[in-house]
C-alpha cells in the first residue's frame, strides 16, 4: 500500500498536503488558482490511485508513505514537489516577527520520523471549533500581542512534555485533528526513534512567530533554534491552532 503514492502526480500530491493542512476544495481553488472541479478531480483521482474511499485518508497514506522516504522530507516542502506557498487567502497574511516561512506539508508533516524530521501534522479543517470561551471569532484570527505570546507558551510547555520523554501527555495535549490521525502509540514509537538519533536538547531559543489567517480560526507557526546532543543544531517548526481555548498542536517539523 505503502507504494500506491508512487503513482500520484505532483499536483495530487500538492491537493493531498494542502488537504492536511486544513484547506477545503473552496480554499485549496483560490489558493492555487484553480476551479473547486479541478480540485476535486484531484483529489478523486488521488482516492482512486492510493485505493480509498475518503481524501483524508489518501492523505494520511501519502504522509505516512513520505515519512519513509528521507530524500523527499526537510527544506523540500516534506514532498517531492517544490516547497508550497502558504500564504492565505488574505492578500497580506499578519506577520509577526521574523520573516514569514514556507511551511512544507507540516503533516504530516509533522512527526518525529527516523529522517529527523518530525512528521505528524493534521488537517485543521478537521477541528478547531471556536470554544466557549469568550473569543470572538474576530479575536480568533487576529494576530493580537497575547495570542502570540499564547501560542508561544503553549509551543514551549508540549516542547517541555517531548523533552521529557513524556509521549502521552504530550499526544493528549495536541489539537484533536492531530490525534485523529495520529494514535498515541504511532506518535510514542515515532518520537523514540526520532529522539534515540537526535539526542537529548541541549539549548533551545525562540526564532520567529508567524500567524496565518487559514479556515477555521488561523493558525500560529512558532519556530525555534534548538541544539541536540547527538543532531547538533535544529530548527524546530510547530503549527499551533486553536482548541478549547487555547493553542494546541497541531503539526510538527525538526529540520
Amino acid at each position: 500500500m505503502i507504494q500506491r503514492h508512487l503513482s500520484l502526480t505532483a499536483k495530487e500530491k500538492e491537493t493531498l498536503r494542502l488537504l492536511v493542512q486544513g484547506y477545503d476544495a473552496k480554499s485549496m481553488a483560490r489558493h492555487l488558482g484553480l476551479s473547486v472541479h479541478t480540485v476535486n478531480e484531484r483529489l478523486r483521482d488521488a482516492r482512486r490511485k492510493m485505493d480509498t474511499s475518503s481524501s483524508r485518508e489518501a492523505a494520511r497514506l501519502l504522509r505516512e508513505a513520505e515519512a519513509q522516504t528521507p530524500e523527499l522530507l526537510g527544506d523540500k516542502a516534506l514532498g517531492d514537489a517544490p516547497p508550497v506557498n502558504t500564504q492565505q487567502m488574505s492578500p497580506q497574511p499578519a506577520q509577526s516577527r521574523g520573516i514569514l516561512r514556507r511551511t512544507g506539508w507540516i503533516i504530516g508533516g509533522s512527526i518525529m520520523t527516523a529522517t529527523l524530521a518530525l512528521l505528524a501534522l493534521s488537517a485543521l479543517s478537521g477541528g478547531g471549533q471556536t470554544s466557549t470561551a469568550p473569543l470572538t471569532a474576530a479575536a480568533s484570527v487576529s494576530a493580537t500581542p497575547a495570542s502570540e505570546q499564547a501560542a508561544v507558551e503553549a509551543a514551549q510547555q508540549f516542547l517541555a512534555l517531548v523533552d521529557r520523554g513524556d509521549w502521552t501527555a504530550s499526544w493528549q495535549t495536541a489539537h484533536k485533528s492531530f490525534k485523529l490521525l495520529n494514535t498515541a502509540d504511532w506518535w510514542a514509537d515515532a518520537s523514540n526513534k526520532v529522539r534515540s538519533e537526535m539526542g537529548t536538547i541541549q539549548s533551545r531559543e525562540l526564532a520567529t512567530v508567524d500567524f496565518r489567517p487559514a479556515p477555521p480560526n488561523g493558525y500560529w507557526i512558532v519556530s525555534f533554534n534548538a541544539k541536540y546532543s547527538k543532531k547538533g543544531r535544529a530548527v524546530e517548526t510547530l503549527h499551533m491552532a486553536w482548541e478549547d481555548g487555547t493553542w494546541k498542536m497541531t503539526g510538527i517539523t525538526v529540520n
